[in-house]
């Protein structure tokens, strides 16, 4: 688990170990909607919340689809809804969280796309990041709920531009970014810091960590061929 505090805020992003799942899931597999073991997957949620100092039932996640809505959250999901705690729950087709209260923890889960934290002295956003989310404005969506606040970002382990090869059409998303591409190698890690930056974000801690790179450490859903799975980032306020 890697922990990041940033001001008003924690962070945390998990890794692959200290799980129960086997085989291409071992061992901290978060995602449900993988060939895993559901019932193996809500006991590596349970650990992960509880090694973070949480309840699993304070833990409030969507149905990503690699877009740009928000969803706000004034407190922890209610129960049996929550699809963290409660696996197999119905959820919303969202690719970011905004939270005002405490008691609650916003999650991502991601296999390659990069988790971005955002935290303020009156609110947190987690944010699923991959490219189409980028180029569709989900950061510049996030930020505007700031309301002009001082932010911090963290953004987590990710692809990393040593192994993101794409095609014209991302990079053409891009055209209008310095330096977040070399021939057909995206830093996607670039992008969303750039984005950040752009968007009045002064502090932007990148833990430089690439999910490819590090089979033993992370889920990496280009290298391993789609069969792997998932890790999470969570913020919460403090």
């Amino acid at each position: 688990m890697i922990e990041v505090d940033l001001p008003g805020g924690r962070v945390v992003f998990s890794t692959r170990a200290g799980g129960v799942s086997e085989g291409p899931y071992a061992s901290l597999n978060l995602g449900i909607l993988t060939d895993d073991d559901q019932e193996l997957v809500a006991e590596n949620r349970a650990r992960l919340a509880r090694s973070a100092g949480l309840q699993p039932e304070a833990v409030a996640m969507g149905w990503q689809v690699h877009g740009t809505d928000l969803l706000d959250w004034d407190g922890p999901p209610a129960t049996g809804s929550g699809g963290y705690a409660s696996p197999g729950a119905e959820l919303q087709k969202v690719d970011g969280h905004v939270a005002t209260a405490h008691g609650v923890a916003l999650l991502v889960l991601v296999a390659d796309c990069l988790p971005v934290a955002l935290v303020s002295p009156s609110r947190v956003a987690m944010l699923h990041c991959g490219w189409r989310g980028l180029a569709g404005g989900i950061v510049e969506r996030a930020l505007e709920r700031f309301d002009g606040e001082a932010v911090a970002a963290a953004i987590g382990p990710g692809i990393g531009p040593c192994h993101y090869e794409v095609g014209p059409e991302v990079l053409d998303a891009f055209a209008d970014l310095d330096g977040v591409a070399d021939g057909r190698m995206l830093d996607l890690k670039a992008v969303a810091a750039a984005k950040l930056t752009s968007g009045g974000v002064e502090r932007v801690h990148d833990v430089g960590r690439c999910t490819y790179c590090e089979p033993d450490a992370f889920f990496s859903h280009r290298r391993d061929n789609g069969v792997t799975g998932r890790q999470g980032g969570m913020v919460w306020r403090t």
